[in-house]
């Protein structure tokens, strides 16, 4: 291995561990809920969860923006700019935050119309997201903790406080849904209190990483404008965001549409799919880190050596767990549920679960280059281009394979991200244009 190697695992390894306990959360709702008698909890939290995904990760600029412009900072030894991006960022969360609560009885609303569940699971839903919207500020808080912590280099933050949080999360999991018998209303409670308990481990954590010397001053508070600079930044991380949000939801929606049991059985897949997207952040993660310190250095060398390394390593990763998934597929899905007709559905859908770590792969590596490179005007094209000009499409000449079709539009869209964005990169690369307006 050669030190660029080292220093991506070392950023890697915390942040893969940081990041498999989200899926691994999603494992234990599925399988809690799983075993219930009917499968209507599991498609209420499917449902509810996949619109809080839409709700908060619209701001997930609050993470991905903040780990380009730190890195980038940290490159250039610049304590003030690092210190007064966290404050400016933070205060943006906690603003935004309050604002969903305030507005979100029109949202779920609006979101469950649109998603369409059948009215049993419809009711469910909305009982749990009325309960999950109290975690807004706390979530974007986090974003912006996690973006900060990976973008100056100290991967173990966002672990300690993840793994931590995430743990108390499992436990009032089972005991809420378990014990008390609290359903799909057990799985909301727990969520919120683990995401507080989350951010308030963040909040310690980066008040130990400040740096030497930097006391809080107004200058670094800032002004309206400093503000409006770091939306106007992250505008096109978010329109990408919510292009990406909305496949996953019409994803839903449409499986929804084919009843309860298919509903339930993609809800048992995608976490799978969850499992795919975080264990491969890792190294994504990784490359954000250090693309954005070799940019904030103008070091080319730094760049194409964590370029290649961060590729590397994905690569390995994805042939690692597609094997995993042909070995183990229809064990794990057992493990999930004991609903007969879900696991059943979910059987006869495996096989697209095959494809999707190398399908998904080069866009998850991309997406770290672009994001420490600053380069999310290219992000959001792409993933517009992705979405309506492959996605849809394939839909819509598929449809008359049900459900088949749907994980068929699915694939199609991993690949055409990876496409789109990887002549990008070779264009850019080709041309020396990484280090210009970034």
């Amino acid at each position: 291995m050669t030190s660029t190697d080292h220093r991506l695992w070392a950023l890697a390894w915390p942040l893969m561990l940081t990041n498999l306990t989200v899926p691994l959360l999603g494992l234990v709702d599925t399988a809690v809920l799983g075993h219930l008698d009917s499968p209507e909890y599991l498609g209420a939290v499917a449902v509810g969860a996949n619109l809080f995904s839409i709700l908060y990760w619209t701001f997930g600029f609050m993470r991905m923006g903040t780990t380009g412009l730190a890195a980038q900072a940290w490159g250039k030894r610049d304590p003030f700019a690092q210190v007064a991006l966290l404050l400016r960022s933070i205060v943006l969360a906690v603003g935004i935050g309050l604002m969903l609560i305030v507005f979100h009885k029109p949202l779920i609303s609006l979101g469950l119309t649109l998603m369409n569940p059948s009215p049993a699971v419809a009711e469910l839903a909305a009982e749990y997201a009325a309960i999950r919207i109290w975690s807004a500020p706390a979530v974007l808080c986090q974003y912006t903790l996690v973006g900060w912590l990976i973008g100056t280099q100290f991967p173990r933050g966002p672990m300690v406080m993840l793994i931590i949080a995430n743990g108390i999360n499992i436990v009032l999991d089972v005991f809420f849904v378990t014990v008390l018998g609290w359903n799909s209303r057990g799985v909301a409670l727990a969520t919120v209190i683990a995401e507080y308990g989350a951010a308030l481990i963040g909040f310690a954590i980066v008040l130990r990483r400040m740096p030497e010397g930097q006391r809080l001053t107004r200058a670094l508070i800032g002004q309206v404008s400093d503000y409006l600079a770091i939306l106007q930044v992250n505008r096109y991380i978010m329109v990408r965001t919510i292009a990406l949000l909305l496949v996953l939801a019409f994803f839903t929606a449409q499986g929804a549409r084919q009843g309860d049991v298919i509903l339930a059985a993609n809800a048992v897949l995608i976490t799978f799919l969850l499992v795919i997207s975080n264990a491969l952040d890792g190294f994504a993660n990784a490359a954000e880190a250090l693309i954005g310190e070799a940019v904030g250095k103008g070091s080319r060398r730094r760049f194409r050596l964590a370029f290649r390394s961060a590729l590397r390593w994905s690569l390995w990763g994805s042939l690692i767990l597609t094997i995993a998934f042909v070995l183990g597929g229809r064990w794990l899905i057992s493990l999930l549920t004991g609903l007969e007709e879900v696991r059943t559905a979910a059987w006869q859908y495996l096989p697209w679960l095959w494809l999707l770590p190398l399908a998904a792969v080069w866009g998850f590596l991309l997406d770290g280059v672009f994001i420490g490179a600053t380069r999310t005007r290219e992000m959001q094209n792409t993933m517009l281009f992705s979405a309506l000009g492959v996605f849809l499409p394939v839909w819509w000449l598929s449809t008359g394979w049900g459900n088949h079709g749907l994980w068929l539009s699915l694939i199609a869209l991993m690949l055409a991200r990876a496409a789109s964005m990887g002549w990008l990169c070779w264009r850019y690369t080709r041309q020396d244009t990484w280090f210009s307006q970034s």
